[in-house]
């Protein structure tokens, strides 16, 4: 099984998907955008599964902070920059397990993907 949760420890959905996935005794790497980093190449494979204005969090401060311009320039192409610059733009968790990817945490769905 390959599992991975990228995210930053003190997200309350990173802390809700990686303690439900503890309890169910499920292996996994947690990848922290800050300690582990964050580059063009995961970036790319984030993106080859996820559309980027899905991966995009608009609700997070780092958002909120943006300039007019960056905001008004968002493309596949800009939002990589802004991602390495800026982690927490990116919605979480984000879980990859085996080739699938997952964005925040819905009890359900983890089931559902795990087949619990």
């Amino acid at each position: 099984m390959n599992t991975t949760l990228y995210g930053i420890p003190n997200c309350d959905s990173v802390k809700k998907a990686r303690k439900w996935l503890e309890q169910n005794n499920l292996p996994y790497t947690f990848h922290d955008y800050r300690k582990d980093g964050l580059d063009k190449t995961l970036l790319d494979s984030f993106l080859e599964n996820i559309e980027w204005t899905d991966l995009i969090n608009k609700r997070s401060t780092s958002f909120r902070q943006l300039t007019a311009e960056q905001k008004e320039n968002l493309s596949a192409e800009t939002v990589i920059a802004l991602f390495i610059a800026f982690p927490t733009l990116i919605k979480r968790p984000l879980l990859r397990h085996n080739n699938h990817y997952q964005l925040g945490f819905n009890i359900d769905t983890y089931q559902t993907l795990f087949s619990l």
